[in-house]
């Protein structure tokens, strides 16, 4: 009897224990914990800087990460990322460029759509994201899926509304392998002119787009500018030296100065496509052949960057073409319009773009992969390329057991095609896609997609919406 009246009277304590610790829980709401202190709660995550924007919270952060997701044990590195604080009961957007994170305060066009919360990544490897010695063996897309995977377990219980991912160029790409790896994470995933090359060595589609692109005039003024600047060689690589030691540019990456020459004018006519429009061709020499050595030299440094294959040009960019010569793939084309005899080198494989000291070897299954899984199990995934942007001639496809999801193709836009570039059927449906997986869509949106509409007003400098950060064939 003594026994059972412990145990009842354990039981009772026990119950009201339990009770009481829940009345405690249920009296401390959300908005008496400040958002900094609820994210630095968090194990690994530390606070680099907040800077204030009018309407939200916007904190620069690192958090630990390991080397490998694999081993956990085998080192850690801090990764940048930014967080646009809105509110805990809004949906969230999960961003990455594929390439450093900005820290400056700024809104994607699906953040601006659903008017919530927005998390940016920095794309492991790339500074200061970088763990210190670089194993760069650990630079693939399931490592990198795998850090978006471990912010979001350690965001979700504090923003625990749903979640999209989205990014562009290199981050759409990102986006689309982050789905891959980690179907369950995300409510759907919204990926802006994401290049495809699913078999590296065949790049016939590119060579099709530059024959059809734009109007055959413009197409006659950047070839004849991009032949022209490889016939002018001699004086015009004499320019380009004087260039280079005023400002202490070095070659020792490419090779010398005459490939990284070659290599920024065989980008001319890809980087005009790449970041302009069509209204831009009056910009380009008419007749190149008259044109004065000064006209030729603007016209390539203005689109193509003299600058760009110099060691000092390429170093930021090493994460990606690593990337490139091992898993992603870059494009070869040919150039009908220049005779042989001008060019030496053609486009030179992502090998020549990073420093030898750095072993790379290519796997041919790995977009074979993704490619295979979004055509198959693709669920809540958008796709939106521009039809003037050539990295859109490898886009990804859906088939027939792809679900809710969609590829859209802006008319005339370039590499910074969005959503609101769309014709209007298209861009009601998107963001009314948008709107409904981040669940937010409103009744009166459900019944009458063409109704969508942005929950956020346009801010000029929040919204400020360039061609995304460059992908270089």
């Amino acid at each position: 009897m003594r026994k059972a009246l412990r145990w009842l009277l354990a039981l009772t304590v026990l119950i009201g224990t339990l009770s009481t610790a829940g009345a405690a829980t249920a009296a401390q709401p959300e908005a008496t914990t400040d958002i900094k202190d609820r994210l630095l709660s968090i194990p690994g995550m530390s606070l680099v800087e907040e800077k204030p924007y009018t309407g939200y919270r916007f904190f620069v952060l690192n958090y630990t990460q390991p080397v490998d997701h694999r081993q956990p044990s085998k080192g850690t590195f801090q990764q940048r990322i930014t967080v646009l604080h809105k509110g805990v009961s809004r949906p969230t957007v999960f961003y990455t460029g594929g390439y450093n994170v900005s820290t400056t305060p700024s809104r994607r066009e699906p953040t601006q759509i659903v008017d919530g919360n927005q998390i940016s990544m920095e794309y492991r490897y790339f500074t200061p994201s970088r763990p210190a010695p670089a194993d760069w063996t650990k630079l693939d897309i399931w490592q990198a899926a795998s850090d978006q995977h471990r912010i979001f377990k350690a965001l979700k219980p504090i923003y625990d509304k749903k979640w999209l991912s989205t990014g562009g160029s290199k981050g759409g790409m990102t986006a689309t392998y982050y789905e891959r790896f980690y179907p369950r994470d995300m409510d759907g995933v919204v990926a802006y002119v994401a290049p495809n090359d699913v078999v590296n060595k065949e790049d016939s589609a590119y060579d099709e787009f530059f024959a059809t692109v734009g109007t055959k005039e413009c197409r006659d003024r950047l070839n004849g500018v991009q032949r022209e600047a490889l016939v002018r060689r001699e004086p015009l690589e004499q320019r380009y030296a004087a260039y280079a030691a005023e400002n202490g540019y070095t070659f020792n990456t490419v090779g010398s100065l005459d490939k990284a020459y070659e290599a920024t004018v065989l980008d001319y006519v890809w980087g005009f496509w790449q970041y302009s429009l069509l209204s831009d061709c009056g910009t380009i020499p008419a007749d190149a052949k008259n044109a004065t050595d000064e006209e030729i030299w603007t016209s390539i440094d203005t689109i193509a960057g003299f600058s760009f294959y110099t060691d000092q040009g390429l170093e930021p960019y090493t994460p990606y073409y690593y990337q490139a010569g091992t898993q992603l793939g870059a494009p070869t084309i040919v150039f009908p319009h220049i005779e042989k005899r001008y060019i030496r080198y053609g486009y030179l494989p992502p090998r020549y773009f990073v420093p030898r000291s750095i072993p790379m070897t290519f796997q041919s299954n790995a977009m074979r992969d993704v490619d295979n899984w979004v055509r198959h199990n693709a669920r809540q995934m958008l796709f939106v390329y521009g039809e003037n942007d050539p990295w859109g001639a490898e886009p990804f496809r859906l088939g027939k057991s792809a679900r809710d999801s969609y590829v859209f193709t802006a008319p005339g836009a370039n590499h910074g095609a969005r959503v609101a570039g769309l014709v209007d059927s298209e861009k009601a449906l998107a963001t009314a896609k948008i709107l409904e997986w981040a669940g937010v869509a409103s009744a009166t949106v459900q019944a009458n997609p063409s109704s969508a509409k942005p929950l956020a007003r346009f801010d000029a400098k929040l919204d400020k919406r360039g061609v995304e950060r460059t992908l270089r064939p």
